[in-house]
């Protein structure tokens, strides 16, 4: 059983082969078999049984560069909980449905794998969930619009979004502004300008990355402070931003910016996703509140851990700082949900399909290899399929009621 792997740069702890790793080991030892690892090495993917192992997030689009020319081969991606593993695989998996190939993701625990890759046949052709809706709310976004600062992170290969389409739907005006502007706008604005670098009393130390510094907290109001000219120069009603460009540009993140906007009202997402970004806007117009950006981290049973270095602040009912997850860069925000009934939502980028399906709060975790806010949630076993069959990309919406 041949195991080729996908790792990004970012993360740099995990430069070491995957056949050290004790989750592969564990694997191997319930399987009874030792892989045969190809790592990175592509060139003989596409036989009967091989395995992408997904090692971390960021890696959707070495993923689509490599699987050029293997479009006939089977795909099955093997994925851990940690490192935004599972969150990378279900963007893959929706980029696949996009193109008709379909495949597998393989998650849970060490039996529920071995199970599963004994099991040497995937399912093929695009996945369906009884979860997934058709979308027709005509115009639910009249009059609104919202910036694309920056491209969408080029991991995001099944989210693109048509603009035109999104006018004719939704009645949203998209308007494209350069990530220079913001590194611009950010690196202008004085010291004398940032006094208020963040909300008071949350100021703790650092659980899992390095001990932040004020100059960390300056940058972000800086980027905030950037962000907000933005929005008034371009009459906006919110914007997603292509944040890791940021990280090395400014050495910070957008995490708090996007904590703070949220809460303000205005409507702010990560890494350049459009479809999060539209699918927070109608969550904003339909229930009235902030929706919680996040990666699916982890399933075990019921349970799905998600996970996002920020969170908008109006939403949580405590929350303290940390540095970004993936880079140890800038500040971040570990918020904590209340418990209670919320929402899954989400709408895919030919935005007519949509999931909104109830789902429970139960706690929220803090724990390492993992983005700083961790919410857990209680779905059915139809939601469980529809993430590992026919995700409508990665990022999702949990909604509190």
């Amino acid at each position: 059983m041949r195991l080729y792997t996908l790792t990004s740069d970012l993360h740099g702890e995990l430069a070491k082969n995957a056949h050290n790793e004790q989750f592969i080991k564990d694997i191997e030892a319930a399987i009874g078999v030792t892989f045969d690892y190809r790592e990175s090495d592509f060139s003989d993917f596409g036989a009967i049984g091989d395995i992408i192992y997904v090692r971390t997030g960021g890696t959707e689009g070495v993923f689509r560069q490599v699987f050029e020319g293997h479009e006939g081969a089977r795909v099955r991606l093997l994925t851990s909980g940690q490192s935004n593993s599972l969150a990378a695989s279900m963007e893959i998996l929706s980029w696949l449905n996009q193109q008709g190939l379909g495949g597998e993701i393989i998650h849970g625990s060490i039996q529920e794998i071995a199970s599963e890759l004994l099991r040497y046949y995937p399912r093929a052709g695009r996945g369906s969930s009884r979860l997934i809706h058709p979308f027709v709310e005509p115009d639910i976004l009249a009059g609104k619009r919202y910036g694309v600062v920056g491209k969408p992170s080029d991991w995001l290969i099944s989210s693109a979004v048509d603009y035109s389409r999104a006018r004719e739907l939704m009645g949203v005006e998209l308007i494209d502004i350069p990530i220079e502007k913001l590194i611009a706008l950010a690196s202008g604005v004085g010291s004398d300008e940032s006094a208020r670098v963040a909300p008071e009393g949350h100021i703790s130390p650092s659980a899992f990355g390095r001990p932040l510094s004020s100059d960390d907290f300056i940058g972000s109001e800086r980027i905030y402070r950037a962000l907000k000219q933005i929005i008034k120069e371009y009459r906006l009603d919110g914007l997603t931003l292509r944040c890791f460009d940021l990280l090395t540009a400014l050495k910070n993140t957008g995490c708090l910016a996007l904590a703070m906007l949220n809460s303000e009202g205005f409507v702010a997402t990560c890494e350049g996703d459009i479809p999060a970004l539209l699918s927070m806007a109608i969550v904003r117009k339909r229930y009235g509140v902030s929706g919680f950006q996040a990666n699916l981290s982890r399933i075990d049973g019921d349970k799905f851990l998600f996970a996002h270095c920020t969170v908008p602040l109006n939403m949580v009912s405590d929350f303290n700082y940390d540095t970004h997850f993936e880079s140890g860069i800038g500040v971040a925000v570990h918020g904590v949900l209340p418990p209670g009934p919320a929402r899954i939502f989400k709408i895919g980028a030919d935005l007519e399909h949509v999931i909104d399906e109830p789902v429970e709060i139960l706690d929220n975790t803090y724990g390492p290899n993992l983005c700083r806010t961790q919410v857990q949630i209680r779905g059915n076993a139809a939601l469980r399929r529809y993430f590992l069959g026919s995700p409508l990309g990665n990022h999702h919406i949990i909604v509190p009621e």
